[in-house]
């Protein structure tokens, strides 16, 4: 049981939240769906939580590498999204565990920031740094459930900022270190994330609607993703690496965020139904990488010999 739970690696957390956002872009299709969502990202948090008793010592080393810690905000990150499911089952507890998950991830931008911001190396800047310090966004996307806009009005703003200061700096890292170590290479995709995520923050949250701001966001959201897009054809046919996790989320999170603009551009009295077609097509390629992204996981953790 052990060696097994000893493979389980930290980004599979963020496979853990590609699955939950995946229920929640397929809601509105089906709630069944969403459910079996639902119940799979709970299998991976069960994994999560075994490594963390079982191997304790493994998750405390691999978080001194700047590349695990950060990609370790989306345990939180999916945290928050699962703990909207349980509402209806657990009731009150449901939002504890979600403050829980937003102090949590917190926690992880103060030790972020001590151990590899504070004496930055540039050549260890990742796109997985946007996941520490814009992933708090996510708690502006499951605020309503709570009826805590105002948290969810501050995590935006904050996410916000970090990510215009985080889009020089990654960028400027990308451009003028392009050595990266093959099994670092998915982590561009993440790219296609941080703007997307602020889209569905900032509609769920964040009150009155700008038009103007939300259109420029999803013009800058959709360069990100075509870039994403572009980067994923690339680096699909690498062996797996726990970095395929970097293939789920990103394209999840911008089908949403396109899917919510729509309805909010038509509440706005500047109706777009031309978008649909889109949040169809963006749809349907999110759910085929969770699949295959979920699969590689399962083989990788369950039925190949070497870790």
């Amino acid at each position: 049981m052990k060696d097994v739970i000893k493979k389980v690696p930290i980004p599979i957390c963020g496979l853990m939240l590609g699955v939950s956002a995946l229920g929640n872009l397929l809601q509105s299709y089906s709630e069944n769906v969403r459910y079996i969502c639902g119940v799979l990202a709970v299998f991976l948090l069960i994994l999560v939580i075994l490594k963390l008793i079982l191997c304790f010592e493994d998750v405390k080393k691999d978080m001194e590498n700047p590349i695990m810690a950060s990609v370790s905000g989306t345990f939180p990150m999916a945290l928050m999204l699962l703990t909207v499911y349980a509402k209806p089952f657990i009731g009150q507890v449901a939002f504890y565990i979600w403050i829980f998950a937003i102090v949590l991830h917190i926690a992880l931008i103060i030790y972020f920031t001590i151990k590899f911001i504070a004496k930055l190396d540039i050549k260890k800047v990742f796109a997985s740094y946007y996941i520490v310090y814009v992933g708090i966004v996510a708690a502006s996307v499951t605020a309503p459930a709570y009826n805590q806009l105002k948290i969810g009005t501050a995590c935006f703003w904050f996410g916000f900022v970090a990510l215009i200061l985080l889009l020089i700096l990654v960028s400027i890292r990308y451009i003028k270190y392009k050595e990266i170590p093959e099994p670092a290479k998915p982590l561009i995709c993440i790219y296609g994330a941080p703007m997307s995520l602020c889209i569905a923050g900032y509609i769920q949250s964040v009150n009155p609607k700008a038009f103007i701001f939300l259109v420029v966001m999803l013009i800058v959201s959709t360069i990100l993703y075509i870039f994403a897009l572009a980067q994923l054809i690339k680096y699909i046919k690498l062996q797996f690496y726990p970095s395929f996790a970097s293939f789920t989320f990103p394209f999840v999170i911008t089908a949403i965020a396109l899917k919510q603009s729509m309805v909010c551009f038509n509440n706005l009295g500047h109706p777009m139904p031309f978008l649909q077609t889109f949040v169809l097509i963006e749809s349907f390629i999110a759910i085929i990488l969770v699949i295959f992204v979920y699969a590689s996981f399962m083989k990788f953790i369950f039925v190949n010999k070497k870790s």
